[in-house]
């Protein structure tokens, strides 16, 4: 599709505080797009809409609480009187071997990612039909390829892409639009967070190029921009992931043979480090205290 113009139409962000969310709601908002902005961190939300320069509005929720999110769908449209875009952004990571990870954490990463989505799509999609609209998932590089180390990111970033391509299927008839964001590792809090792990960080330097990078976040941001206003069913932050998906059949059996070996690599330094990870990051530590104050 040719480029649709963003001026005056209403965009919806989750996970709008920091990182991919909250560069996203800037670079939208000077193209003139109207912003609600959804996520954990009020006081942080708060000061991403107030400097924006279009009329934008925030809600603290967890796109997790069904009657929370069903709650936001129907004030941002009473606010802004129409949903023209949802881009479910919103999402939380941990890392290590499943065997040793914390249950908590894990479950959560699922709950957040795939959970979530799916609530956020069933309290907007009805706007979205009004007003035919876009809906953009945001998923990952962990959709295409699975990797050791990242069970739960890698299966909620699966199941998101499959319930998008799902949901296309269902409303493409209805005007509404789905398109599916894959990022590989961008430089946000999330990634910094996980760096912060000796471990994951020297693992993940380990793999082939291009996958061992830290991408720019603005290059990115503007890669997901572009396929809003196309609304693309397809949006890569970086251009060579299009290519992961001609091979994406063989990489399970080559990350499986590969992942043994590093496994091996590093499993003397693995049970000396104490097991169990929490959540990553700024987000993830918002996440924890929300739940923690609940």
């Amino acid at each position: 599709m040719g480029r649709r113009s963003l001026q005056g139409q209403v965009v919806v962000v989750t996970g709008a505080a920091r990182g991919v969310g909250e560069l996203l709601a800037r670079k939208l908002a000077a193209r003139g797009a109207r912003l609600a902005l959804v996520g954990l961190e009020p006081e942080e939300l708060e000061k991403v809409a107030r400097t924006l320069p279009t009329d934008s509005a925030h809600w603290h929720a967890d796109v997790t609480d069904h009657a929370g999110m069903a709650r936001v769908a129907r004030e941002v449209r009473e606010r802004f009187g129409t949903v023209d875009v949802v881009v479910a952004n919103a999402g939380v990571a941990t890392g290590g071997p499943f065997t040793d990870s914390d249950e908590t954490a894990w479950r959560r990463v699922i709950e957040v990612n795939l959970l979530g989505s799916a609530t956020t799509a069933r309290a907007f999609l009805p706007a979205l039909v009004e007003s035919r609209g876009y809906l953009l998932q945001i998923a990952s590089l962990a959709a295409l390829t699975p990797a050791p180390m990242m069970s739960a990111y890698c299966a909620s970033k699966s199941g998101v892409e499959a319930f998008a391509h799902s949901i296309r299927a269902e409303v493409g008839y209805q005007g509404v639009r789905v398109g599916v964001g894959y990022l590989s590792w961008t430089d946000t809090d999330m990634v910094r967070g996980a760096d912060q792990d000796e471990v994951l960080r020297e693992l993940r330097g380990r793999l082939p190029w291009p996958t061992n990078r830290t991408y720019p976040l603005g290059p990115a941001v503007d890669r997901i921009v572009a396929g809003i206003e196309r609304r693309s069913f397809h949006v890569y932050g970086q251009g060579w992931l299009r290519g992961m998906q001609a091979i994406r059949g063989y990489l399970p059996g080559i990350i499986g043979r590969v992942g043994q070996r590093e496994m091996r690599h590093f499993a003397p330094r693995l049970a000396a480090s104490g097991g169990a990870r929490g959540l990553v990051g700024a987000g993830g530590a918002a996440d924890e205290k929300e739940r923690t104050e609940r």
